[in-house]
């Protein structure tokens, strides 16, 4: 998640919550916590939409961001009533995350091994399950658009 994802969470501003992550460095290792790159900042940035006039509303700094273990320690190093109660939520939806990875793992396992055996089948068989079977991939897929 962002820093700024993040903040909106907990109810706090992107920088009194990166100002907290810096003062706390020690409490966010490399596997809990990153700063994006030039290049990835530029890449996630719209190519159309220009930027947002005032004070505070572009990027200043390059956003962090943090793993699942980095967004619960944000909450301890922010120690607020809303960060602690955000963090139940946080803990909550990576574990429905990994639940679902881990459903779509072994799923995509049980079809191709279901898929190596239908080389016994006739073909008009085998035509219609890989029809099934690249549905059920595509489905599978976060990148695809449901209707």
């Amino acid at each position: 998640m962002l820093d700024s994802d993040l903040a909106a969470l907990y109810g706090v501003s992107t920088k009194r919550l990166n100002e907290q992550v810096r003062r706390n460095a020690d409490r966010f290792p490399s596997d809990f916590l990153l700063e994006l790159s030039n290049q990835e900042v530029a890449a996630s940035r719209s190519h159309i939409a220009t930027l947002n006039k005032g004070r505070g509303h572009n990027l200043k700094y390059r956003p962090m961001a943090f793993t699942e273990h980095g967004a619960i320690m944000v909450a301890t190093v922010l120690n607020s009533a809303r960060a602690a109660q955000m963090t139940i939520y946080v803990v909550r939806a990576f574990v429905k995350m990994r639940e679902s990875l881990i459903v779509h793992s072994q799923l995509a396992r049980e079809l191709a091994t279901l898929k190596g055996r239908v080389d016994t089948l006739d073909a008009d068989t085998r035509k219609q399950f890989d029809l099934v079977y690249e549905a059920i991939l595509g489905m599978m897929s976060p990148t695809t658009k449901r209707q």
